[in-house]
Order: C-alpha cells, then structure tokens, then sequence
C-alpha cells in the first residue's frame, strides 16, 4: 500500500533518448499503486532533442501503453548556455511543483530520475515511505551494464563501492547520522530523488547549474535542517555507457573506470585520514551546537565573527542546518583532499574501522 502523502510527480529531463526514454515510461506505467482510474503524474522536459526523442514518447502514448500516466511533455528548445541537465531538469521539477499547486496539492511529492536510468515497479512507493521519516530521499545508483558485463570492471566497480561503503562505516563509527541510519547507501543524485514540492519551493528549487545541479539541491535542503536519507530501499539501474547526455555526469566516471581498468590511468580517491578528519570536524560542529553554540567554542573550531553571522546560529532550525551550514564555511578553506591509490585507501579505511571498533568493545 502507498503511504498518504498525496500525489506525486516524477519529472525527467530528457536530451536525445528516443531509444531508454520509452524504456523508462513503460516502468513508470507499471508502478506500484497506480492504475488508469488514479495514473501517476509525469513530467517531461525535451532538451534540444534531435533524435525522434518526442516523436518515440508520443507514439508510445498512441499505444496505449502508457494508460496509467498523465503524461505532460515539454519541447524545450534552449540557448547553448542553457542547453544542459540543470535547466532541463529544473523546468521540469518546476512543472510539476506547478502541476501539484494547481490541483490543491503544494505538499504532493516530487521525484526525479534520468530519461537512460531503469527502475522497480516499487520505485515510487519506496520513496514516498522513506519520506515519511526525512525530508529528501537520495536512491542507490547500480550500474547496469545491459547484459554486456565486463568481469574485471564489473570487479573495479565493486571495488569502489566497498570505498565508499568504507567511509560510511567510519561515519558510523565517529559520528552516526541518527536520521540516516545503518544500512544505508551514499548516492543522492538526480538519478533518484524525492521530497515535497512545498520544500522544494522553500529553499528557491534546483540551481539551473550545468553540472551538479542535483547535489546543490540536496545541500539547500540540508542547509535548512533538512533530514537526508539514503534508503536501502530505493535504487535505480543507471546506464554504464561511456558517452553521455550530462556534461561531467556519470559517463565521464564510467569513461574514467574504463581507462583504469584497461591499465591507462590511476584512480586516486581521498585518504582515510581525509575523511576521519571530516567526520571529527562534523562531530565537533553538531556537538556544539548542542551544547549552546557558545562563541569561543564556535571560534576554537576555525569559525570567526564573519563565519558566525553568515551561518547564523540562532536561525538554524537544527544541529544538521548549522553544521552543514558551518562546515561549507570551513570547507571553503580547506586544502584538496590528499588522495592515494584504491588499493591503499582500502586497506587504510579497513584498519581504521576495525581499531575504532575494537577500542569502542573494550
């Protein structure tokens, strides 16, 4: 069963899809919950398509395969300059805000995915329940190889994700998020995310940035003490070719793993010590601010007068509002991350996980 949470929309940017487009709208057509007496709401926005993108998306309609949907689709024809994921994916984002507005629904949910991904006939529902304990909900990102697998990037693949499965670990071992518990994933990207509409608007929507658009959106959210979650529950299939739509978007990395694993190229990650510095500096913020927010604490950890009247304390609404507000500044100064090779970063993350671990049960 669905949650009550009102309606939702699913709003997908789309530059060139004609052939993973119409893949995508038959799994949204076979959502959970949804059915020709109560279609789910999706918005397309066409980027500059050339490729028979609109013409593939209206002839499915003519079908008939897509009864469960109101579908409304968008022809965009945009300026070089605009011509990018950001403003395609914040028109539609913005459309369907409109769409809930319109029909007495402000607090209705918006979810975003990619024109290539593939998803589960519980897609939807998953993230309508996971928004019932967090603001916005970031979906797993699992790459889909489309039956054309390659053992060894196959293995690369799953060699970075025990990386970031790592960090999250030593998360969980200095400073646990209590909002975004274990076991959860670290992908909040536009591949797949969800949160209200009412929200959305609060924090001025998507920056029409032409890359990292998504993540922007996530940081407004948190800046305002939003609550993230990285549910277990809700991930997509995301396309693994290694030439894409999105300037700086998941090809470029699949590109990049492509030419490591052909033995052309190094793949440095940050350090451990990187990231257990992060992870303390966070602690130490959300602790303070706990505590009082008192100001020689708050200057003893690098904030100084500027810092604390840009971050306003007494305005947070929450300890996650000012620390993500607070450590954006300090960030801002800090140096590039030191990185190190995959196989060295592993090993280091294992050690320092297994020791904190070990000294927290004796």
């Amino acid at each position: 069963m669905l949650p009550h949470l009102g309606p939702a929309v699913v709003c997908i940017p789309a530059r060139n899809e004609a052939e993973r487009l119409p893949r995508l709208l038959r799994a949204l057509a076979a959502q959970d919950g949804y059915s020709l007496a109560a279609p789910l709401k999706v918005v397309i926005v066409s980027n500059n398509c050339t490729d028979g993108t609109v013409e593939a998306v209206r002839a499915l309609e003519a079908s008939g395969a897509l009864g469960t949907l109101a579908l409304r689709l968008i022809e965009a024809t945009l300026a070089p300059a605009e011509a990018h994921v950001g403003t395609a994916r914040r028109r539609a984002l913005d459309a369907g805000a409109d769409w809930l507005e319109r029909e007495g629904a402000p607090d209705g949910v918006l979810l975003t995915t990619d024109a290539d991904a593939r998803i589960a006939p519980g897609w939807v529902a998953a993230n309508l329940r996971a928004l019932e304990k967090a603001e916005i909900v970031g979906g797993r990102l699992v790459i889909d190889d489309e039956g054309a697998a390659d053992p060894m990037l196959a293995a690369f693949h799953a060699r970075v994700e025990r990386y970031w499965s790592g960090v999250r670990a030593l998360e969980d071992a200095l400073d646990p998020p209590p909002d975004d518990p274990a076991p959860r994933h670290g992908d909040h990207t536009g591949g797949s995310l969800a949160l209200r509409a009412s929200l959305y608007r609060a924090v001025g929507g998507l920056p029409a940035l032409p890359r990292g658009e998504d993540n922007a959106l996530v940081g407004a959210v948190r800046r305002a003490g939003g609550r993230l979650r990285h549910c277990p529950d809700v991930s997509v299939l995301v396309s693994a070719r290694t030439a894409g739509r999105a300037e700086g978007g998941m090809a470029t990395e699949m590109l990049r793993r492509a030419r490591v694993v052909r033995g052309g190229e190094a793949y440095c990650l940050p350090t451990a010590a990187h990231w257990e510095r992060i992870i303390l500096r966070r602690a130490a913020l959300r602790r303070a601010y706990r505590e009082g927010a008192a100001p020689a604490t708050l200057h003893a950890l690098g904030l100084g007068a500027e810092d604390l009247a840009a971050i306003d304390p007494a305005a947070c609404p929450n300890d996650i509002a000012f620390v993500e507000r607070a450590h954006a500044r300090l960030e801002s100064r800090d140096d590039p991350a030191p990185e190190c090779g995959l196989d060295e970063a592993l090993a280091a993350l294992d050690a320092l996980v297994t020791a904190l671990r070990r000294d927290r049960a004796a």
